[in-house]
């Protein structure tokens, strides 16, 4: 996007200004047929909205950790950004004893890990269109519950250091700075070569390929990308269809 950009969010912050209608992240899920498709402008009300529920209700600062127990999903990329605009640690698939928040998918074995952490604790039902769960798990507040009532602008409380530690993936941390760059150097590599470009991914996000892939190439490109869940589940003729309705252009899986 820019040259200025420096971390994730400078990169939303880049593609929001540049234009906020164009599709940024359609996700599929192969399992239950859901199509959810975000513009820029969407997708960075979820991320401010977050954010702010990460700084103001569960008082997360700076170089804080938070564990994400979380698939390749729309709402993953959304927690990503959040934590990328408040400047703590987004832990995929980490350790929750060692977190200060950790954020947990509806799966038994998932929220029965997510209770090793001593801080807040946050459940995703993952339902279509962002839905509650019918019944929230006892110790856990629910993200769809808490997540409309804020804010829709997010202003951190302080500056968010490139050169801070902003993501660890597969035991492997970067910075956000780091994050960036990687992102732009790899790009080509997946096929995204500028604004108009668009990845399928079928990568789960608990790599950092799967990660770039799925959001951070196509952010720091101006390209966007159709995130699929399950795509294991999906035909060959069916995936190309899905490809031309698309209007794919790169595909990682």
């Amino acid at each position: 996007m820019n040259a200025t950009d420096r971390t994730p969010a400078d990169l939303l912050s880049s593609a929001l200004a540049a234009d906020p209608g164009r599709p940024l992240v359609t996700f599929y899920d192969d399992a239950t047929g859901e199509r959810v498709e975000l513009s820029v402008a969407t997708f960075a009300n979820w991320v401010a909205k977050t954010a702010n529920l990460l700084q103001d209700e569960l008082s997360v600062e700076p170089g804080d950790r938070v564990t994400l127990l979380l698939p390749a999903h729309w709402q993953t990329a959304v927690w990503l950004l959040a934590c990328a605009s408040v400047g703590v640690i987004a832990d995929v698939g980490g350790a929750p004893s060692a977190a200060d928040v950790v954020v947990s998918g509806p799966e038994p074995e998932s929220l029965e890990a997510a209770r090793a952490c001593s801080g807040p604790r946050v459940a995703l039902a993952l339902r279509p269109l962002g839905g509650r769960f019918p019944q929230p798990p006892e110790g856990f507040a629910d993200y769809a519950v808490e997540v409309p009532g804020q804010g829709d602008r997010f202003v951190p409380y302080a500056p968010v250091d490139p050169e801070e530690p902003a993501l660890i993936v597969a035991g492997r941390e970067f910075s956000g700075a780091e994050v960036v760059e990687r992102a732009r150097a790899e790009a080509p590599d997946l096929g995204l070569t500028g604004p108009g470009s668009r990845i399928l991914s079928g990568l789960p996000y608990d790599t950092w390929e799967g990660l770039n892939a799925g959001l951070y190439a196509p952010l720091a490109t101006g390209g966007s990308v159709v995130l699929c869940r399950h795509l294991d589940r999906l035909g060959a003729d069916a995936l190309d269809k899905r490809v031309e309705s698309e209007r794919v252009t790169a595909i990682s899986r």
